[in-house]
């Protein structure tokens, strides 16, 4: 037999370890060269990962919804096609056979707090659950362990650290594991409703299952997004100003050449790479909207990478990113947003498509706001957002003097982390957009 390793692949350059969401092959089945094998998610994306080699598979190390580091072997294929004599089990093993057993029922009852019903500030990926579940620590407890994963996430190694820690204090470590473990979750969720049916919280949990209604419990997609936006919140104090300008010429201009750029390129052109142009512009006159904050340190970004935020047809959205947006021209920008808005709704983005993010642009005129208060896509330090195209009588002055004119106007909002941008330099920053999309030239050739 010849016997291949198969790993897991190094999505993205920021990308640690993935989540086994499906495997579409057992053990004993055939596997074809780029078949797909099993489906992984990132903190970012759900992805496919295909076969590097076509054969019979003869182990599968992990189970769905374990944790795996790039690189790790994560199931064996005998690229001589062999028969298996003999197949233990039709289900995924993890290679630590002796653990699985007892820490898979923990694992099952301590999910569902910290994910559900106590909707903590930060995401536990299951194998964390699991190492928490075994070692008794409350969601109480596990909150106030730092973590230094992605966006402050408790990895493996932290948790596995701050046991090691708890057991080597044998005077406080028998007593915090009790409180934690015990009396933390149990009585908290237990004796709300049975010992105080006067207080407020558990009357209007009652009213709402007792209604006319339907619980849907959150995807992992939702769960991230809600936590990375409530993080976001807690971390930068949002700031947003407000301008709006005049978009007559850009409108003007699309509509005498959106035809011909399709002939000419095979590519349509929409709003948003023009919107673009102008942000790459302005960042340049601003770089410090083009930061992060480290500490007490600001890490100024010099290349310019323009995330788009981008709906997806289950309703929730993905930031998909333009890399090095500074370098394109308007074709270039427009078969960037034009490949990744098709890749975000057919499910075809890769993990590194949505990594490295300087800046954000949301369109919240796509849905027919005429403006909104976005939030900071963390740890980036501005988003704007751009309202609906309307046609509005508008003041204009002219040598002849003031006149009322049909134009079409458009809001624009920022909202910036006020750590490291002040007003003066959001509102300057708004209004340099502002007056570079005005000053678009309607009679430019294509």
């Amino acid at each position: 037999m010849a016997i291949v390793d198969l790993v897991m692949p190094k999505m993205g350059e920021s990308i640690m370890e993935a989540t086994v969401l499906k495997w579409h092959k057992r053990v004993g089945d055939h596997v074809k060269m780029d078949e797909t094998l099993l489906d992984i998610a990132t903190d970012k994306v759900d992805s496919e990962v295909p076969s590097t080699t076509a054969g019979v598979i003869t182990e599968l190390l992990y189970k769905e919804n374990d944790v795996v580091p790039v690189g790790a072997v994560i199931a064996r294929v005998d690229a001589g096609g062999a028969v298996l004599v003999a197949a233990p089990t039709t289900e995924p093993v993890h290679q630590a056979a002796s653990q699985p057993a007892p820490a898979q029922p923990a694992a099952q009852q301590y999910q569902a707090p910290p994910v559900v019903e106590n909707g903590g500030a930060r995401f536990y990926s299951p194998l964390v659950l699991n190492i928490a579940g075994t070692e008794g620590i409350g969601m109480a407890e596990l909150e106030k362990i730092p973590g230094t994963g992605n966006e402050g996430r408790v990895t493996k190694k932290d948790i596995l650290d701050y046991v090691s820690r708890r057991t080597s204090q044998p005077q406080a470590a028998p007593q915090a594991a009790p409180q934690a473990a015990a009396p933390q979750p149990t009585p908290a969720v237990a004796s709300q409703p049975a010992s105080q049916p006067v207080v407020s919280a558990p009357a209007p949990a009652s009213a709402v299952i007792g209604g006319n209604v339907e619980i849907i419990e959150m995807d992992r997609m939702r769960r991230l997004i809600a936590d990375h936006m409530v993080r976001s919140k807690h971390t930068s104090p949002h700031v947003t100003s407000f301008t709006e300008c005049d978009v007559t010429n850009i409108v003007k201009w699309r509509e005498r050449v959106k035809g011909k750029f399709e002939q000419m390129y095979g590519e349509k052109i929409t709003y948003t790479p023009i919107f673009f142009e102008a942000i790459v512009n302005c960042i340049r006159k601003f770089p410090m909207i083009n930061s992060s904050l480290d500490g007490n340190n600001i890490i100024i970004k010099k290349d310019i990478n323009i995330g788009m935020a981008t709906a997806l047809p289950s309703g929730n959205l993905i930031v998909p990113v333009i890399k090095n947006a500074g370098t394109k021209n308007l074709l270039g920008l427009t078969k960037d947003v034009n490949a990744l808005a098709n890749a975000a709704r057919g499910n075809k983005l890769k993990a590194d498509d949505t990594q490295g993010g300087t800046f954000t642009v949301t369109n919240v005129g796509t849905f027919g706001s005429l403006m909104g208060t976005p939030i900071i896509n963390q740890p980036q330090v501005a988003i704007l957002a751009v309202g609906a195209i309307k046609k509005r009588p508008v003041v204009l002055e002219t040598e002849d003097g003031d006149v009322i004119a049909i134009r079409h106007m458009m809001y624009l909002s920022l909202s910036y982390d006020h750590r490291i941008v002040d007003g003066s330099l959001g509102a300057s920053f708004l209004t340099a957009v502002a007056k570079e999309l005005e000053a678009f030239d309607k009679n430019m050739e294509i």
